[in-house]
């Protein structure tokens, strides 16, 4: 897993650095939010830990940033910090920071939070390909949705994404379905000519 360090501080980026990478994750590393930033804008990580106390962009700043772009992927959020207090924490956690590392750094911590991390970020993807499966009716070809309610495929469509229809006949159904039809209204007919 890709995972993106953001810490001031050389000496912990440097052992954050080879304790992940000793994981066998991928460590990207910036110096601090704003050059953060523009890595995870350029190319998302599904993990970022970041110290709260930096210049330019602190930690608190960049996570409300990366949680403000709901296209993309969740990502954890593990904030590093010596601040403690309930208030700390609960602004923390608000700003939508996901788990905390105390500094010193403990390895054997890490690697614990590093395992809890990858499981809720597998379990936030299987989320997402479940919500991508939709209910249809193999007959009918109705949907139902949340509510146990079925609705026609065009309704649906409508009611969640406000796109609008318009119906036709493709050459395939017109030839099986429509076809059929006009040559037995034909043949019935006194007087047609084809």
């Amino acid at each position: 897993m890709k995972i993106l360090i953001v810490d001031d501080d050389t000496i912990c980026r440097w052992s954050l650095q080879t304790a992940i990478e000793k994981n066998g994750h991928q460590a990207i590393v910036a110096e601090d939010g704003a050059q953060a930033w523009k890595f995870y804008d350029k190319e998302p990580a599904r993990l970022v830990i970041s110290d709260w106390l930096m210049p330019e962009l602190d930690g608190l700043a960049l996570c409300r940033k990366i949680r403000a772009r709901p296209e993309t992927d969740y990502t954890y959020f593990i904030m590093l910090t010596i601040r403690s207090g309930s208030g700390n924490y609960r602004e923390a956690i608000e700003a939508g920071v996901d788990d905390f590392l105390s500094k010193p750094l403990e390895r054997e911590e890490l690697t614990a939070r590093l395992r809890v991390a990858e499981r809720i970020l597998s379990y936030t993807t299987q989320i997402k390909r479940l919500h991508s499966l939709l209910p249809i009716c193999m007959y009918c070809k109705k949907i139902r949705d949340d509510k146990d309610y079925w609705h026609q495929i065009e309704e649906y469509i409508h009611t969640s994404t406000g796109t609008d229809f318009s119906h036709s006949i493709c050459p395939a159904c017109y030839e099986k379905h429509v076809r059929p039809q006009l040559e037995t209204v034909r043949r019935k007919t006194p007087g047609q000519t084809k």
